[in-house]
């Protein structure tokens, strides 16, 4: 069973940053696709940022300038470079993995246990 740890979070004040680490068990080249979610408190569990197997990067609208995923297929990990941290962005972060379209017989998805990222001032 694939694994998923993600790392990194911790308190920041408005305008610092941050970067999150989610490390796989295994090869993630392997993967159809990969996301960064979060969920704050209250609050519905909602995809920030995504990167396919061909390296396409999208992102939510509120964070769209001010994060940055990318993947190291070498160590295995996916990241969220966070910058310009708001209060709206303190959440639980969770790192995200699937192996086929959620319409195939095959889809598999993964999920870590998260991280906490908390913003003061």
């Amino acid at each position: 069973q694939v694994q998923l740890v993600e790392s990194g979070g911790g308190l920041v004040h408005t305008g610092g940053s941050l970067k999150l680490s989610c490390a796989a068990s295994g090869t993630i080249q392997g993967f159809d696709a990969m996301a960064w979610y979060r969920q704050a408190p209250g609050k519905v569990r909602e995809s920030i940022a995504t990167i396919t197997r061909d390296v396409i990067p999208k992102y939510r609208d509120s964070v769209k300038g001010r994060f940055t995923i990318s993947r190291d297929n070498a160590k295995n990990t996916l990241y969220p470079q966070m910058n310009s941290l708001e209060h709206d962005d303190a959440a639980v972060y969770y790192c995200y993995a699937k192996t086929s379209p959620r319409d195939s017989p095959s889809y598999s998805p993964y999920w870590g246990q998260g991280t906490q990222v908390t913003v003061s001032s």
